[in-house]
């Protein structure tokens, strides 16, 4: 199961296993059996330490709170499943389109970019002033036109 921030990236420090089952059980409220049972019913993976302790993460404590409110509104463990595995779909799309956003953005300030190249190729007349290049060079380092570039 991938987990990430609340807005789909992902998180280090949350998903770092700290909490010992007894803790966990503290933190969220529930019996230690339940968090065993939901580990079962695959709600919830806790990590194992090198004893093979249950180690739960805060990501993993957020998860169960959530899990703690479904069902407290009345849904039982299989829609609580499909429930989660539909918020988990959502926040990977959500981090998804975020990527997607960058790249257009990135996409946009090149396409600016050739544009304006375009515009100013367009502009200066380079057949007798010299090459396009030497012409931008000229504009944009405030030579006068006609002024021929030193080699």
């Amino acid at each position: 199961m991938a987990r990430s921030t609340k807005d789909g990236r992902p998180g280090r420090d949350r998903d770092k296993p700290l909490y010992m089952i007894s803790v966990a059980a503290e933190l969220t409220g529930m019996h230690p059996q339940t968090l065993r049972v939901y580990e079962q019913k695959g709600l919830v993976t806790p990590g194992r330490s090198r004893g093979n302790t249950r180690l739960y993460s805060q990501a993993d404590i957020e998860r169960l709170n959530l899990i703690s409110k479904l069902t407290d509104e009345g849904i039982n463990l299989a829609g609580v499943v499909r429930i989660l595995d539909m918020r988990e779909r959502m926040l990977e799309r959500e981090a998804e389109l975020d990527e997607l956003r960058a790249r257009l953005r990135e996409l946009e300030d090149e396409v600016h970019e050739y544009k304006m190249q375009e515009r100013i190729t367009a502009l200066a007349r380079y057949d007798s002033e010299g090459s396009p290049e030497q012409v931008m060079r000229r504009l944009l380092l405030g030579g006068a036109p006609g002024e021929k570039d030193e080699k």
